[in-house]
């Protein structure tokens, strides 16, 4: 029989005090239902993608529409500003307006370029994307805000900024969400 002394029958109390109770046994998480990871915004292995890959296709789906709408702001003659923004372009300085469209369309498909390396070269990069363009409609309602516009009619953004903005965010949510294996690199 082993003796210890009143030091060490002390130390081994204190021990047992310091060890974590056992928790009863749960049942895991189902993978669809994690927390998101914040990490996936800038992850380690950019060519590889472990969220949902419908999240893929609709930031795909989505920045098609963009890429659209950036080329249409670049080359069409009034540059959108009256024909889709009903901005009314026959007012002084209305040509200056439809130059500041045609020059936000090559931004918009500068941007959009970029999104799309991002989403076919580096696909790990897919929440980063859809961060990206949930926040582009938030930036342009501030902007909206601080600098009014006068139109004629509703324009299609201001109509559906607010209907795409939740299922923008609900697809970055899920997108943060680890659902399967890493895809290989390559």
């Amino acid at each position: 029989m082993r003796h210890r002394s009143a030091a060490g029958e002390a130390v081994a109390r204190s021990a047992r005090r310091l060890t974590a109770p056992r928790l009863p046994y749960t049942k895991p998480v189902p993978r669809d239902l994690r927390r998101p990871c914040l990490a996936g915004l800038l992850p380690p292995a950019p060519t590889r993608f472990a969220g949902p890959l419908a999240t893929w296709w609709f930031a795909a789906a989505y920045l098609m529409l963009v890429t659209v709408r950036s080329v249409v702001h670049l080359v069409a003659p009034d540059g959108g500003a009256g024909t889709i923004a009903t901005l009314d372009i026959t007012v002084e300085g209305g040509t200056n307006v439809v130059a500041l469209f045609g020059q936000w369309g090559a931004i918009q498909l500068l941007l959009a370029a970029l999104l799309w390396l991002l989403l076919l070269r580096y696909r790990g990069f897919v929440p980063l994307v859809l961060l990206v363009l949930l926040l582009e409609p938030l930036l342009r309602d501030v902007a909206g805000r601080l600098k009014p516009l006068e139109t004629l009619g509703t324009a299609p953004g201001a109509a559906l900024n607010w209907a795409v903005v939740p299922v923008l965010a609900a697809m970055l949510w899920w997108s943060l969400c680890s659902e399967r294996k890493p895809e290989p690199a390559g």
